[in-house]
């Protein structure tokens, strides 16, 4: 008569126990249900892929290359890529293993505004020239384009810098524009990947010395002719730093 009784009692117990495993794990992309304004992700990123997809993620973490580095904006998701988005998790505290899923999308989503700039960056602070972003050494839509990935870089220093404000005095210039003040005939300034930045409370030498982290290939301040009272950061092919009143 125990006997009975036990057998159907294991039984029971055998099926409660089950594990929950066993049923399949959803995507982990779709399981976000996210849609941002700006842009959304619809797929893991890792080491390998290729896309438009991979070059918006680029853009974002463009701030990341590591010292002296410059991440390369074109849609291969290669080691430099996985270093940058690794240093990206690093940053914000996420598990940092260089593959861009859902937690990481997530910050950089919480990082950026419905128009893609990020959050404590904007366009208007990037072009006090004109309207449009035409009259330079490069076509309206390209200066504009070179100016938000000059955001993305900024973001990243800023956040590095303990997320203190970072003055922006200008960016963008047409020719016109360019002549006004006086700038080199060949100044990044025409081409809306510069930026020149205020002291703040970072200081002109503290912005110059942080901003060889964050993928600005060319570095003017303190020291260097007609620079003293600002810092200067931009994209060129070759690196040319010189701020020597700062050690650089």
């Amino acid at each position: 008569m125990r006997v009975r009784l036990l057998l159907p009692l294991l039984a029971l117990l055998s099926v409660v126990a089950a594990p929950a495993s066993a049923a399949a794990d959803p995507d982990p992309v779709t399981a976000m249900s996210v849609t941002d304004a700006c842009y959304t992700w619809g797929r893991t990123l890792a080491q390998g892929a290729s896309g438009d997809d991979v070059r918006q993620l680029q853009i974002r973490v463009a701030g990341y290359p590591g010292y002296g580095g410059v991440l390369a904006i074109d849609g291969q998701f290669g080691p430099g890529t996985k270093a940058a988005v690794t240093r990206f998790q690093q940053a914000y505290g996420l598990g940092a293993d260089g593959i861009a899923g859902p937690a990481t999308f997530g910050r950089i989503y919480q990082l950026q505004d419905d128009d893609c700039t990020p959050v404590n960056f904007s366009y208007a602070e990037l072009n006090r020239c004109n309207a449009d972003w035409s009259g330079g050494n490069v076509p309206p839509a390209t200066a504009k384009a070179n100016a938000l990935v000059s955001m993305w870089k900024l973001q990243a220093m800023r956040h590095a810098m303990g997320d203190r404000p970072i003055v922006v005095n200008g960016g963008f210039r047409s020719v016109a524009c360019n002549n006004a003040v006086g700038g080199a005939a060949a100044s990044r300034h025409l081409y809306g990947d510069a930026v020149d930045l205020g002291a703040g409370a970072q200081g002109f030498c503290g912005l110059a010395l942080q901003a060889r982290n964050h993928g600005f290939s060319e570095i003017l301040g303190p020291g260097y002719p007609g620079h003293s009272d600002h810092t200067h950061v931009a994209h060129r092919s070759t690196r040319f730093w010189s701020a020597s009143s700062c050690g650089i």
